[in-house]
């Protein structure tokens, strides 16, 4: 016991190292550096907002400025050039252009004429809706998206939340007014380049911040268009149009005719030098507001590790006192009786050499010496289904494929935390965490195949090939399935979360040049190589009949739900900040996966932990049906999570429109089904080899 628990606490330690590692990144190779006068290209790349799913282009916008094709020296693109994105960045919907923003290192701009937009009514009830969802823009600069700056409120410490308001809205219940945001005063920071490039004069770009203003068209302007006096703004640029009217002082707007109206767009531009933030720590400022969590983490772990403790204890009594008692108590009475049946045998063999020329019929069907299967009728308990525990499931050729997809996903899910949290993973790398994700789950496909098969070999399945087929199609298909089935939605409503066709082209290329092959390679060594698991026991040809269950074993789904509570309650706390920031809060980024790493280490103690209690439990009760519910019982924390989803999206979201809101059940769903399908993997593989660990030691002795 004592080295169990040496061992629980040295894993236990070695994860909570990872959260030194929170916030720390790997600058990498992409240092870029600028000189006096050195053009800084500004890209832009998207809108979203927090009350809906739907994201779109930042050049899809009709009242935008839109890019005019002119190339700028020194930067290499031209203005409304798609910039080439990964495929992470292209499935998180980004849309990343250049623009007509012209920036030089240390060069300020007082106000600089964007363009002067027209639009109609059409143009201005769509910036209206857009402002009421609250949307956000996202330029990028060096790789740093945009950032709206705060300070705390204590005023010591200062800190950036990724984007900038399109526009906003008064607070007038009765007649509500929208203001557009249509000057943008851009402040990029930068300093000293670290090493050689420093001392040749190169500078590092360590933050960019945008104050967006809005200002009416009837303010006092210069000769270029810019306004006179930028910080004494009096009217802003009210989205309100009258027909039948060639102007509005009121609300600051001037009409071309009945049905458009021109939106002045301008920019200012400065430079400060800001020597107190590091290049490689540039996104801690993105970082800061997150800060005031971290108790919260620690309340996290501190649940979990009490939670996986109690079980561990409870785990540890099951292993040690009960089964370890039942094998020895069963062995020493199956021993007892081999010995008397061999002193009965002996002393009957003497008695009858003692008799000098009489003839002893010796008695074949002696009653007086039990078999082994008589000295089982004593026996209670799991120990009376060594003859029935190993049958193969009913179904067998379907648990086969889920417990190899649960392998390709386990491995994808706990090579993604680890990067993360060593910070190979990282904010700088846009669209890295799914990019790595996808080439995580397709390198699986080995570990799918392998797994898949043993499996399958083991529950005595002969046509390997099929098994090989519908462990390749049967997951990945289903979820492009759906997948599919939601963009179609999101393409009706023209947003840039939709997935292109071409994308979807490459995907399905992924999957039948890659994932298929690499299946059909792990699949044959599973099955030519390897080969299915050994029983300790034989199956007897015909099967026990079952007594009648508990009320806690009765029906499956009930124990697995029932069951599924411990490990939600070890997660439930993490779920929170994994949520708002998939949800709830886009404009943030989620790095605490140091603390990720420990819940999931803990999360799988705990499952596997849950899923021998479950298991022994009901083979205690002479029931031999533990394949599937070992499975069932794995992954039965994915209905608390899904349970909870649904809590979220009615206690914390704002989410609105039927499609946003079909978006996120679906991929809620999807996530629920896939975490669902790794836990069961994890509870199947530890309640197997508990089987083969109890009954292998009683056929040992």
């Amino acid at each position: 016991m004592a080295r169990e628990i040496g061992r629980s606490l040295r894993w236990l330690i070695h994860g909570l190292l990872l959260v030194q590692v929170q916030a720390f990144y790997i600058p990498g190779w992409s240092v870029k550096s600028y000189r006096e006068n050195d053009p800084i290209p500004l890209h832009v790349n998207k809108i979203y907002s927090d009350n809906t799913q739907l994201q779109y282009g930042y050049y899809q916008l009709p009242f935008v400025c839109p890019p005019t094709g002119k190339h700028h020296p020194g930067t290499g693109f031209f203005s409304g050039q798609s910039i080439w994105l990964n495929l992470g960045e292209v499935l998180r919907g980004d849309r990343i252009m250049a623009s007509d923003i012209e920036l030089a290192m240390q060069h300020d701009s007082r106000c600089k004429v964007l363009c002067n937009r027209e639009i109609n009514l059409k143009d201005e009830e769509r910036a209206r809706k857009l402002i009421e969802d609250g949307y956000v823009v996202e330029w990028i600069v060096d790789n740093l998206p945009g950032a709206t700056s705060f300070v705390t409120a204590d005023k010591t410490k200062k800190y950036y939340a990724a984007g900038f308001k399109l526009g906003y809205k008064d607070n007038n219940p009765t007649d509500p007014k929208y203001y557009l945001y249509n000057h943008h005063t851009i402040v990029i920071r930068y300093r000293r380049a670290p090493g050689k490039d420093g001392d040749r004069g190169g500078k590092v770009i360590v933050g960019f911040e945008v104050y967006p203003k809005s200002i009416g068209v009837n303010v006092k302007r210069d000769e270029t268009g810019c306004p006179a006096n930028l910080k004494d703004i009096e009217k802003p640029f009210e989205l309100r149009m009258t027909p039948n009217t060639t102007s509005s002082a009121d609300s600051g707007m001037t009409l071309v005719d009945a049905t458009t109206v021109t939106v002045p767009y301008t920019y200012s531009v400065y430079f400060r030098e800001d020597n107190s933030v590091e290049w490689n720590h540039r996104w801690d400022l993105y970082f800061m507001n997150q800060d005031e969590g971290s108790k919260v983490h620690w309340l996290a772990i501190f649940n979990s590790v009490t939670i996986c403790g109690v079980l561990t204890g409870i785990v540890l009594i099951i292993i040690t006192k009960t089964v370890r008692t039942d094998i020895k108590g069963y062995n020493r009475e199956l021993a007892a009786e081999k010995g008397r049946s061999k002193t009965k045998s002996s002393k009957k063999k003497a008695d009858h050499g003692g008799l000098l020329g009489q003839e002893v019929q010796e008695d074949d069907n002696n009653d007086d010496v039990p078999s082994e299967d008589e000295a089982l009728e004593d026996i209670t308990g799991w120990k009376l289904l060594h003859a029935d525990v190993f049958r193969p499931p009913a179904n067998g050729h379907l648990l086969a494929p889920l417990v190899g997809s649960g392998m390709q996903l386990l491995f994808m899910a706990f090579g993604l935390v680890l990067l993360s949290a060593l910070g190979i993973i990282n904010p700088s790398l846009r669209g890295g965490f799914i990019s790595f994700g996808v080439g995580l789950f397709i390198f699986g496909s080995l570990f799918s195949g392998y797994f898949s098969s043993r499996v399958y070999a083991t529950f005595s399945g002969v046509d390997w090939r099929s098994n090989t087929l519908l462990t390749a199609t049967l997951f990945p298909g289903l979820l492009f399935l759906c997948v599919f089935i939601l963009n179609l939605f999101v393409w009706a409503q023209a947003s840039s979360t939709a997935i292109p066709f071409t994308t979807l082209i490459a995907i399905c290329l992924l999957w039948l040049v890659f994932q298929v092959p690499l299946v059909a390679a792990g699949s044959y060594y599973g099955h030519h190589n390897a080969g299915p698991w050994t029983h300790p026991t034989k199956t007897s040809p015909i099967p026990r009949q079952i007594p009648r269950q508990g009320w806690y074993g009765a029906h499956p789904l009930r124990t697995a739900v029932l069951a599924g509570a411990i490990p939600f309650a070890v997660i439930f706390i993490e779920l929170l900040f994994v949520f708002q920031s998939l949800w709830q809060d886009k404009s943030g980024y989620y790095y605490l996966f140091g603390f990720l790493a420990v819940i999931c280490l803990l999360l799988s103690l705990t499952i596997a932990e849950v899923t021998v209690v479950t298991i022994y439990a009901q083979l205690c009760a002479e029931n031999y049906h533990w394949w599937w519910q070992s499975f069932l019982v794995g992954g039965g924390s994915a209905a608390w999570v899904f349970a909870y989803s649904v809590w979220y999206y009615f206690a914390k979201l704002h989410i609105t429109g039927f499609v946003s809101s079909l978006l996120f059940f679906c991929y809620s769903f999807m996530a629920c089904v896939v975490y669902g399908l790794l836990a069961g993997t994890v509870g199947f593989l530890t309640a197997f080899a508990f089987v083969r660990r109890i009954y292998g030691a009683i056929k040992a002795d």
